[in-house]
């Protein structure tokens, strides 16, 4: 083979870091020490009365709770507000420059209004105060600075301590912004468990996630029925239903009587054990005499996740379930490819 034209050959790897701007093992190490040591520092110093006093206001809303702040903040602002209404808590974010040009009217009287700012000397929320104020709506700074100008226009304020940032130059907001992360995720997790929050709740406002997949879909909603069903009568020649075994893609053939009774399964892999016990005699057997009369079966109403919990279960892992009813009649199956395709 000749070689590549100039203009196809493949690019070199690139050149090694000088030495000056490698990461060593040790100082990657200290890094992270480091942090934990300021993170300890907001632990050991917050102040809880202030915390369960912000708290219980955010429980005791009658209105939406909108956050607010501006750069680093605000993306932990807006993050915070999401979580709320994964809770089912009524929240948004709210652009502190997007408020001051007619979004501001989203607020009303029974909201509440959070600040998040390290300094507390931000411009733009300290322009929003007074006309957020004249909404009637209740203000909350949540601030790392103390005796701040925002602290100070607020109704209620949650100093948030903070030893440094992790920065060299005590500047980017890598630490002041990882407090406010945790404290804000810690306060949503005590209103969902003060709201009694349950999974099925939880999973409501998650129905694309797996989470929400895994508590809500049933096994009636996702498994194979009617024309879709590889079925069978037990005095069929095995030979004679190859194609039905292979065509709906099951992997096995569901043996039934006259009334859609479930009388058990023969899968491709008894298909293959018989040929190999049985030889030339395979043509003359038929489904009844060699399938599983004892198969695992499901009832449709279970959960989705059961079913797939049901085929990994001793003494050995299976690929499908017959559905069936309480009068043991055929409805559908479910098999670990379709629970897959679900997101399960």
């Amino acid at each position: 083979m000749g070689s590549l034209p100039p203009s196809l050959d493949l690019p070199s790897p690139p050149p090694k870091n000088p030495q000056h701007e490698r990461v060593s093992e040790t100082t990657l190490f200290n890094l992270f020490k480091a942090q934990q040591g300021h993170l300890n520092y907001f632990f050991q110093n917050l102040d809880l009365s202030q915390a369960l006093s912000f708290t219980e206001t955010l429980l005791n809303s009658r209105g939406t709770i909108f956050f607010s702040g501006v750069g680093k903040s605000g993306f932990v602002a807006n993050k915070i507000s999401q979580t709320l209404v994964s809770l089912g808590i009524r929240s948004a974010f709210l652009s502190p420059l997007d408020a001051l040009h007619g979004d501001i009217g989203a607020l009303s009287a029974p909201d509440i209004l959070v600040l998040f700012s390290k300094s507390g000397s931000t411009e733009e929320l300290l322009r929003l105060i007074p006309c957020a104020r004249a909404k009637g709506v209740y203000l909350i700074s949540v601030t790392s600075v103390p005796k701040n100008a925002l602290a100070n226009a607020c109704d209620m304020n949650v100093h948030l301590p903070l030893e440094r940032e992790l920065c060299p130059f005590d500047l980017a907001p890598v630490t002041s912004t990882a407090i406010q992360m945790v404290f804000g995720d810690t306060v949503a997790i005590a209103l969902m468990g003060a709201r009694n929050l349950t999974k099925d709740q939880y999973a409501a406002n998650h129905p694309a996630g797996r989470i929400g997949k895994s508590l809500i879909f049933k096994v009636k909603d996702v498994m194979k029925k009617q024309d879709e069903l590889p079925v069978c009568k037990e005095g069929d020649l095995i030979m004679e239903q190859l194609v039905e075994l292979t065509r709906k893609g099951c992997g096995c053939l569901l043996v039934i009587d006259e009334e859609y009774h479930l009388l058990g399964t023969f899968t491709d892999g008894d298909l293959r054990r018989t040929l190999k016990a049985s030889g030339e005699a395979i043509f003359k057997l038929t489904v009844g005499e060699m399938c599983n009369r004892k198969p695992r079966t499901i009832g449709p109403d279970a959960m989705a996740v059961e079913a797939m919990q049901k085929m990994e279960s001793p003494p050995s892992a299976v690929q499908f379930l017959p559905v069936i009813d309480r009068q043991n009649t055929l409805i559908g199956i479910v098999t670990l490819h379709g629970l897959v395709s679900a997101g399960l």
